[in-house]
C-alpha cells in the first residue's frame, strides 16, 4: 500500500503500528516512517484486561490526536488492528477523513467500531457491507497484495525451489509460523502423495515445526527429495505461482494471493479464529469452486488425504478450479484502495492540501 501511494502521488506516508508488532521492524526496513502506539484487545477469559486495554486504547488515542495534529494528514486509512481505534478515533476529532480496509469477511471489532465515523470502506468481501454501521459506503476492492506476489512466474518460481518444470506440484503451509495440526495431517498423507507419479510436495512447516516435520516424514515416506520441509519462504509469492494445487489455512492474505495467482486450494480454516472468520472466507472460494474446504476437526480422519489424491490425480478439475480462483482476483486492489482514499481527501476539502507532496497516513 505504502509503495502504491508513493506511486501514485507521490505521497508522504507514516506508518502507526503496535511498538512491539511486526511492523515495528519490517515497515522501517521498507523505507517508511513508523510510529508506535500501544494498543492491545482484551482477554474474555481475564476480565480485568477489558480496563486495561480500555485505558490503554484512551491514552494511545490522545497521543494519535496530537500527531495527527502535528502531521495534519490529508486522510488516514485504517486496517483493522486495535492501534487502529486510537488512530481513527484521533481522525474522526481532528475531522481529517477516515477510510477502512477490511480484509476478512467478518469485519473485526475496531472496524466495526470505526465504521460509523468512516467516510469509506474497502472491503474484500460483499457480503460483509451490511455488518457494518454505514453498508452504502462500502467499496469491494479486493485484498491487496505485495508487487512481489503480483509478478510472481511459475517458471521462475519452479527454479528458485529447484522443482522440476513437469512434476505436479503441491505446495502445503499453515502461515508465517506453520499449524501443527495441519503439518501433523500432512505428514500422515505423505507415503500415499507420493505414490502419486510425478508428485513434488514443498512443505512449509514453520520455524518451530520444520526440523521435527522433516524427519517425521523420512520416517514414513522415505523420501525428503520430492517432499521437501522447509520452516520458511521469504518468497511465497514464487512457491505459489509454482504450484498446481494449495493447501493453506483460510486467512485473508492467503486467499487473496492465492486467488490472485489463479490456484485450486484446499483451505482448512483455523478454528479458534475470532468469529470464525476463516471458515467464512474460505466460503467465498468454496462457492466459486475454486476451493475444497476440509475443518480442522476432519484432518485426523481420511478426508483430507482422500481429497488431495483426488485432486493430484485430476488435472481436468484443477484446471477448472484454477480458472474459478482467477476470477476471484484482486490484482487491482491496492490502486483501488488508494483511489478510494484519495477521492475521499478530495471530497472533503476540495482538492488535496498540498498537490505537489500530498500526505497520507496508514495505521
Amino acid at each position: 500500500m505504502a509503495e502504491r501511494l508513493s506511486v501514485a502521488g507521490p505521497d508522504e506516508v507514516l506508518f502507526v503500528g503496535t511498538p512491539e508488532g511486526l511492523e515495528a521492524r519490517l515497515v522501517p526496513e521498507a523505507g517508511v516512517a513508523f510510529v508506535g502506539l500501544p494498543a492491545s484487545g482484551f482477554d474474555r477469559s481475564r476480565p480485568w484486561t477489558l480496563v486495561t486495554s480500555a485505558l490503554q486504547i484512551a491514552v494511545s488515542t490522545l497521543r494519535a490526536y496530537r500527531l495527527l495534529g502535528r502531521v495534519r494528514p490529508d486522510g488516514v486509512i485504517g486496517f483493522g488492528g486495535y492501534v487502529s481505534i486510537p488512530v481513527g478515533l484521533g481522525a474522526w476529532l481532528r475531522r481529517v477523513p477516515l477510510v477502512l480496509h477490511e480484509q476478512n469477511a467478518v469485519p473485526g471489532l475496531a472496524n466495526r467500531a470505526l465504521s460509523r465515523w468512516a467516510g469509506a470502506v474497502a472491503a474484500t468481501y460483499g457480503s460483509s457491507a451490511p455488518l457494518f454501521r454505514h453498508p452504502d459506503r462500502v467499496t469491494v476492492t479486493g485484498n491487496p497484495v505485495r508487487p512481489a506476489v503480483l509478478s510472481a512466474e511459475r517458471t521462475a518460481g519452479r527454479d528458485g525451489l529447484g522443482l522440476s518444470p513437469d512434476s505436479t506440484v503441491l505446495v502445503i503451509f499453515g502461515g508465517s509460523r506453520g499449524a501443527r495440526h495441519l503439518n501433523e495431517a500432512a505428514v500422515r498423507a505423505a507415503p500415499d502423495v507420493l505414490a502419486v507419479p510425478n508428485v513434488e510436495v514443498v512443505h512449509v512447516a514453520g520455524r518451530a515445526e520444520a526440523e521435527s516435520v522433516r524427519a517425521q516424514v523420512a520416517q514414513v515416506a522415505g523420501d525428503t527429495r520430492r517432499w521437501r520441509v522447509h520452516d520458511y519462504i521469504d518468497d511465497m509469492g514464487a512457491a505459489l505461482a509454482a504450484a498446481d494445487l494449495v493447501v493453506a489455512r483460510a486467512g485473508a492474505t492467503s486467499i487473496a494471493e492465492i486467488t490472485v495467482l489463479g490456484r485450486p486450494a484446499v483451505l482448512v480454516p483455523y478454528p479458534y479464529a475470532t468469529d470464525d472468520h476463516q471458515t467464512k472466507n474460505a466460503l467465498a472460494m468454496v462457492g466459486a469452486g475454486a476451493a475444497i474446504l476440509i475443518a480442522d476437526s476432519e484432518l485426523d480422519g481420511l478426508r483430507f488425504r482422500d481429497t488431495l489424491l483426488a485432486l493430484l490425480g485430476d488435472a481436468e478439475r484443477r484446471a477448472t478450479m484454477a480458472a474459478a480462483s482467477k476470477a476471484l482476483g484482486h490484482p487491482n486492489a491496492a490502486d483501488d484502495v488508494v483511489e478510494l482514499a484519495r477521492r475521499r481527501a478530495q471530497d472533503r476539502s476540495g482538492r488535496l492540501r498540498s498537490p505537489e507532496v500530498p500526505h497520507s497516513f496508514g495505521s
